[in-house]
């Protein structure tokens, strides 16, 4: 007789993969490839003498990150869960290492970087998703300490200040940024006590805003955020561009490769600021598109999560969510500072921005992802988790 489990594993591929959410996974990383490509073809001619220099690099990092999930994708939940902590370790370790000058790479001040050969790895990019996956088993595990006592709060607590304490010695603060929401959300979700959870956003908020205003640079930025025409040539000078490169586009933009902006007009027009030339090269529309295949992948994400807690997975439901509000933030920030909604940060818009680390991990997530959906549907065994929690205790730590 042929049981459950072994008639899941015998399902063929094209009822294992999650089709839309594959789809809009590539739709992205080739919409990345042809932007990176037209944003950045003036400035490697110049740089390089090769104006398919990025795109070229792109494309290796992009084939790097497909084998890079081909191998997430085939590692089981339970051995993410079981080493979680070693991750942690890891990446406290690679975050203490980068800053020792000689080992760590330093690029217009910041020191983030490993150098490794032809390519660089961000470690604060690295942290991003070795933080998601041991939050997420550290609530599955401790959910008891973290709904009825002070310890269990207090400890994840921790953990972050020390994530977010290493990554402003880089500086990195919008990396600090993204992952204390991140995580701050998954503790929401997870089932903290309100009262914490107050107390964790009035941290949070006050620490960062410390942060802000005691540096005189990012203070300098939130000056200039305000008001950017005021010194449109100064500090102000890469918003105001990213601003005229919006206005340029009107509704359906110049058209692919007409880009003016790109032309040594805007800074980083292929990394950080890559949504301003899709704004001016396809317009509100174009803008709009391509935020709304965001929004559908994300909420793609949030369904797996969804199913997964209707089934009781709580380390797969964490791990899941927390994946969304990264990649929810990340965005929302991305689009937020060029759009001038937001003070200027360095982040890279996912799967867009030029970027080998960032591009790299974000493979990694998505394929965390997909072997989430592959293990709720049955296609490996179930394997008992380390402290499963009832559905009904998980269902009214969320609401």
């Amino acid at each position: 007789m042929i049981n459950a489990t072994t008639h899941f594993n015998q399902l063929p591929l094209s009822q294992r993969i999650d089709w839309p959410l594959l789809c809009l996974w590539l739709a992205l990383m080739s919409i990345g490839l042809i932007m990176v490509a037209s944003a950045s073809v003036s400035f490697a001619a110049l740089t390089y003498n090769d104006a398919w220099f990025f795109a070229k690099r792109h494309a290796v990092y992009m084939l790097l990150g497909m084998a890079l999930a081909v191998f997430v994708v085939c590692v089981p939940m339970s051995v993410w869960q079981r080493y979680s902590g070693h991750f942690l370790l890891f990446t406290f370790f690679l975050l203490v290492i980068v800053l020792i000058p000689g080992i760590g790479k330093k690029v217009n001040g910041s020191q983030r970087w490993f150098s490794l050969g032809v390519i660089s790895i961000q470690v604060s990019e690295i942290a991003k998703f070795c933080a998601v996956v041991f939050f997420a088993s550290f609530f599955a595990r401790r959910y008891q300490e973290l709904h009825f006592g002070w310890q269990g709060f207090l400890k994840p607590l921790m953990v972050v200040g020390v994530f977010v304490g290493l990554l402003l010695l880089e500086p990195d603060f919008g990396s600090s940024v993204v992952l204390s929401a991140t995580v701050f959300a998954m503790m929401f979700i997870a089932g903290v006590r309100m009262l914490h959870f107050l107390l964790l956003i009035v941290i949070g908020v006050g620490g960062l805003a410390a942060v802000a205003v005691l540096s005189p640079y990012r203070m300098q930025r939130l000056i200039t955020f305000l008001d950017p025409w005021a010194d449109q040539f100064n500090t102000g000078y890469q918003l105001t561009q990213s601003l005229i490169g919006f206005g340029r586009g009107e509704w359906f933009g110049l058209g692919l490769g007409n880009s003016l902006q790109k032309l040594f007009f805007l800074p980083e027009a292929h990394t950080d600021f890559i949504f301003a030339i899709i704004a001016e090269e396809f317009g509100l529309i174009g803008a709009i598109v391509l935020l709304g295949i965001f929004a559908a992948l994300i909420l793609r994400i949030f369904n797996i999560a969804k199913h997964n807690l209707a089934a009781g997975k709580m380390f797969p439901t964490l791990a899941t969510f927390g994946i969304a509000i990264l990649f929810s933030f990340q965005v929302f920030i991305n689009m937020g500072v060029s759009s001038g909604l937001l003070p200027t940060k360095g982040l890279t818009l996912p799967f867009i921005s030029y970027g080998g680390s960032s591009l790299l991990i974000c493979c990694v997530l998505m394929a965390f992802v997909m072997r989430v959906q592959w293990e709720l549907a049955g296609y490996v065994p179930a394997v008992p988790e380390v402290a499963k929690t009832p559905r009904r205790s998980l269902v009214e730590a969320a609401t």
